[in-house]
């Protein structure tokens, strides 16, 4: 009589599994490997530079204004019994950097979607 039948060894290759890539690319990401710090700091850099185009927009836009509302033609318009330097001011410079503000989250939160797809590959 013979014992109970082992069941032969299979040898399981990672790369052979669908979506190996993905876990593997998942895991130098977390374990902090030379790959996984290159993809975050892709990241990093992707988002301080977007940081850094929306931040000279707003100071090219917001640095602009004194100078045009200092011009003799537009510093002494009135719009409605209010001179329009004090409506931009007011009104328009929140709504300006609301919208900066906005447009910044939406490309970021892309960065961040395009880096989870590509660790995803």
């Amino acid at each position: 009589m013979t014992g109970p039948q082992r069941p032969v060894r299979q040898r399981v290759v990672l790369s052979q599994r669908r979506g190996a890539r993905r876990v593997r690319t998942r895991a130098e990401v977390a374990e902090q490997t030379e790959f996984g710090e290159a993809l975050i700091g892709g990241l990093i850099r992707a988002q301080l530079g977007l940081a850094l185009r929306l931040g000279l927009v707003a100071i090219a836009v917001l640095g602009a204004l004194p100078v045009l509302l200092r011009t003799e033609a537009i510093g002494s318009l009135e719009v409605l019994g209010i001179r329009l330097p004090w409506l931009l001011l007011g009104g328009a410079v929140y709504p300006l950097l609301f919208l900066i503000g906005r447009i910044y989250v939406r490309l970021a939160e892309r960065n961040e979607q395009d880096f989870l797809e590509l660790a995803e590959d």
